[in-house]
Formats: structure tokens, sequence, C-alpha cells
């Protein structure tokens, strides 16, 4: 009885323990070999620090997935799903983000020269100290 007490009482802890991962393992590691993964399922995916420079995500699922300091220079993101990622400190220059939903993303102290978001949904972002020219994302405006 005791030791049933005792398994019970640590699986609240094992719970907490252990964040939520939801990435397929194989597309994960597909994009981080080749540097492509079109419709992918990235989410909840830890890149942070990865260099993806002209990665092709096209239409890859990237929603809560932290890209924390990456280099997305020239990556293809166009309709891929951003929504809820964490983009502290990327670098996205020359990234397209064509039809990408980034909605609550973080974009604090981002770096994002000349990107394209035609046609993005760019709601509820975070822009603190990010670095943004010649890209069509102002403060205020859908």
């Amino acid at each position: 009885m005791r030791q049933m007490i005792l398994t019970l009482a640590a699986i609240p802890i094992l719970l907490v323990a252990a964040p939520a991962r939801a990435e397929n393992p194989e597309h994960l590691q597909q994009l981080l070999s080749t540097g492509s993964c079109q419709s992918c399922d990235l989410t909840n995916a830890d890149l942070s620090g990865t260099h993806l420079i002209g990665a092709d995500l096209r239409e890859a699922d990237l929603s809560g997935a932290s890209l924390v300091n990456s280099n997305l220079e020239g990556a293809d993101l166009e309709g891929a799903n951003l929504s809820q990622a964490n983009l502290t400190g990327a670098f996205l220059t020359n990234a397209n983000f064509s039809y990408a939903n980034l909605n609550n993303t973080d974009l604090t102290n981002a770096t994002m020269f000349h990107a394209l978001v035609e046609g993005a949904s760019i709601q509820n972002v975070d822009l603190t100290n990010a670095q943004i020219l010649g890209t069509d994302i102002s403060v205020g405006g859908d």
C-alpha cells in the first residue's frame, strides 16, 4: 500500500517534469540533415540556435516552436504556421513569410530585413526591440 501511495504521489511530478513534445522526430531529423521539410510537423520543436539558412519550410507547422537565436536568413516559410512560436533574437533577413500565420509570435530582439510578409496573418506579435527594415510590418496595424 505504501509503495502504491508513493507511486501515485510521483505521477504529478513526472507530468510536470516532462514538457509536452509534439514534433514528428523524423521530420525534425529531415530538417536538420537536409535543410528542407515542406509540410512537416514541427509543433513545439526546440530549434533554438539552429542555422536554417535558406531552409525550405513551406507549409510547415512550427506552432509553439522555439527558434530563439536561430538563423533563418533566406528561409522559405510560405504558408507556414508559426503561431505562438518564439523567435526571440532570430535572424530573419530575406526570409519569406508570405501567407504564413505569425499570430502571437514573439519577435523580441529579432532582425527582420527585407522579409516578405504578403498575405501573412500578423496579430498580437511582440516586436520589442526588434530591428525591422524593408518589411511590411508596423506597430498598431493589420
